[in-house]
């Protein structure tokens, strides 16, 4: 509760004379503020940035229907939270523009990605 929102605080960092303060919500001086959101990633690939997706229904008046859409939000991850997996259900929250892109942050692990490594083969 240490953020202002209801989620678990990490273990301190390992190092601390060389941990990146200046972008942790935890440790550090980054205020979260605004939208909360939960979704799933959906790539780790650039450093310490995952992109979170999420889906949502809109109503097409129209037809009466529902349609589904889609947002990726690139949310950069603390060093305390780097153990983060393609699949993981997570939950960001909004900041201050870290870069021209990334104005969320990872604030917590809801489920972790199932791995697939049993069995199966003949």
């Amino acid at each position: 509760m240490a953020i202002g929102l209801d989620v678990t605080t990490p273990p301190e960092p390992e190092e601390p004379e060389t941990y990146d303060y200046e972008t942790c919500p935890f440790y550090g001086e980054l205020p979260v503020r605004g939208q909360v959101i939960e979704g799933e990633v959906v790539s780790n690939d650039m450093a310490r940035t995952v992109v979170v997706q999420r889906e949502y229904d809109v109503t097409v008046p129209k037809y009466d229907r529902m349609m589904k859409r889609r947002s990726r939000i690139p949310a950069h991850v603390p060093g305390v939270l780097e153990d983060v997996a393609v699949g993981d259900r997570v939950r960001i929250a909004e900041t201050r523009p870290l870069s021209k892109t990334k104005s969320h942050v990872l604030v917590e692990i809801l489920d972790e990605a199932a791995v697939d490594g049993a069995g199966g083969e003949d």
